[in-house]
């Protein structure tokens, strides 16, 4: 019983340090793209949206975008990315950035490297409250059947 109130704890921070990477590789991403120098003009084939949620939990909505460019190269490539503008629509031209060596890892979002690095910093920080508050629970859970060993017999 009680190795249930570590694990679930454990599992939660494992799950937060997974996102965390996700969220650091993805801006990761995104800064090299804006920092390649390299653009093109593509084209948004779709624009639609993903929900989750509902029910006792709130709904949480997504937009995605696909698009399709033709690098320097001749090399036709598409991408998927999330939460764009919701102004671009299906058959609208936008110009995105790519890496030339990783040109699937494109964006479509007009450099902003401040608001990225706020964005991402604010996310990293979230994370970090959440995976020191797990911590503090499984301190305190330890603490607490700790003195109950105390005063057993």
């Amino acid at each position: 019983m009680e190795a249930f109130f570590y694990i679930v704890p454990a599992i939660m921070i494992a799950i937060v340090l997974f996102a965390a990477c996700n969220v650091l590789g993805r801006s990761h991403e995104i800064s090299r793209a804006w920092e390649s120098g390299l653009t093109a003009e593509a084209r948004c084939l779709n624009a639609y949206t993903t929900t989750s949620g509902g029910g006792q939990t709130s709904v949480s909505t997504t937009l995605h975008h696909v698009y399709e460019f033709t690098t320097r190269e001749g090399r036709a490539v598409r991408f998927e990315e999330q939460n764009g503008p919701s102004t671009i629509v299906q058959g609208d031209i936008v110009t995105v950035h790519y890496a030339a060596d990783r040109p699937e890892k494109a964006t479509a979002k007009p450099p902003a490297p401040g608001k990225l690095a706020a964005g991402t910093g604010c996310l990293l920080a979230f994370f970090a409250v959440f995976a020191a508050g797990c911590i503090a629970f499984m301190i305190g859970v330890h603490t607490a059947f700790s003195m109950t060993d105390d005063f057993m017999p």
